[in-house]
């Protein structure tokens, strides 16, 4: 099993969207390791990103990350990662299909509700960047109904 770290941004969290994003995930049949809601600090946030500070949008994506808080998790399941993204859609919402997060709750790139590993050694990264004392280990009961 795999793992991927997945944040509701600050506009998700604003919006109420919490509970159907993580609704989402679980539905589909991943199981929740880790989760937590925080206020992002801003060196945090550039530790984050670090992969993007060449960006012309760099500084603004971290204002908006630090502008409210998020909620940021780690779910595990089989092909997680790349499942993940398809259930959070393209990262331009105007890309996303409906039944997406982003398609459905999303208008514009810089409000796209939610992040998500783009590769299982990314979600390593992301993972042990926002969660260094690790997850809780368990195995739902139900993964004898949803693995083969």
């Amino acid at each position: 099993m795999e793992q991927s770290f997945i944040m509701i941004k600050p506009d998700g969290v604003q919006r109420g969207l919490v509970g159907e994003i993580i609704s989402r995930f679980e539905k589909k049949g991943f199981s929740l390791k880790g989760m937590k809601m925080l206020s992002v600090e801003r060196c945090f946030a550039v530790k984050h990103y670090e992969d993007l500070s060449t960006k012309p949008f760099f500084e603004g994506l971290v204002e908006y990350i630090i502008s409210g808080p998020v909620v940021a998790m780690v779910w595990e399941g089989k092909n997680v990662v790349a499942t993940g993204r398809k259930i959070i859609g393209a990262t331009k919402p105007a890309d996303s299909a409906p039944g997406t997060i982003r398609g459905d709750f999303s208008v514009q790139v810089g409000r796209n509700v939610t992040h998500g590993s783009d590769s299982v050694e990314n979600g390593k990264k992301e993972i042990a960047l926002w969660f260094p004392d690790g997850t809780v280990s368990w195995q739902s009961c139900l993964n004898r109904w949803i693995y083969e």
